[in-house]
């Protein structure tokens, strides 16, 4: 996967495949397409987009499964786990691939070795977003307003660990603020709480 000089999310498709996955009559039966995170979100909204394209070449439906927990490790992890014969695709995401393996050497695979990447299908830009009653309308007024109240106000991300977390945790460091982290299965029920005012 090419490396961005600038912050985004980078998601990719991989698989854990062997030589008879493309053996003569693959596919010959529905391919999932697992993505990590909960219904709604980023990753799940571009797995859904590329499902269909996806599936006319060979001729086989690709559906997608969502698997979401510990900011994309369990649907990791179960792509790991599944029978290496391409009729499971996982979606990728700094989080799975980068963000938990560096803070958690606990994770139970190796994102170097134990996935086949395909293809790097998209990259997204990360942004701070607040639910309109927040106090401040612009960045000036945005610091000072989370440093005039430590502790006030409180961040989702999709999840502990992902890549959201920790950009979230590097900003509050280099900014000297401080938001209390509320971790969701995904930025789809992440995104929901903060247009509902519910996390703030």
């Amino acid at each position: 996967m090419k490396r961005r000089s600038r912050i985004a999310a980078t998601t990719g498709l991989l698989a854990v495949l062997a030589a008879p996955a493309f053996a003569q009559g693959y596919p010959n039966k529905v391919v999932k397409l697992q993505v990590p995170f909960a219904p709604g979100g980023t990753t799940d909204i571009i797995a859904r987009v590329i499902s269909e394209p996806l599936g006319k070449n060979p001729g086989q439906s690709v559906i997608v499964e969502n698997k979401a927990g510990g900011g994309g490790v369990i649907g990791a992890t179960e792509t790991v786990r599944a029978a290496p014969d391409g009729y499971l695709l996982g979606v990728a995401t700094v989080s799975t691939t980068a963000a938990n393996p560096a803070i958690n050497a606990k994770i139970p695979y190796n994102p170097v070795t134990d996935f086949t990447p395909i293809i790097n299908i998209a990259a997204t830009p990360n942004i701070i977003a607040v639910h309109p009653s927040f106090p401040a309308k612009d960045y000036k007024s945005f610091v000072a307003e989370l440093k005039r109240n430590p502790g006030k106000y409180s961040y989702s991300s999709s999840g502990t660990g992902g890549i959201g977390h920790l950009q979230m945790e590097l900003y509050k460091n280099l900014s000297g603020t401080f938001v209390t982290h509320i971790p969701y299965r995904g930025a789809g029920p992440a995104l929901n709480d903060t247009v509902a005012g519910q996390s703030r």
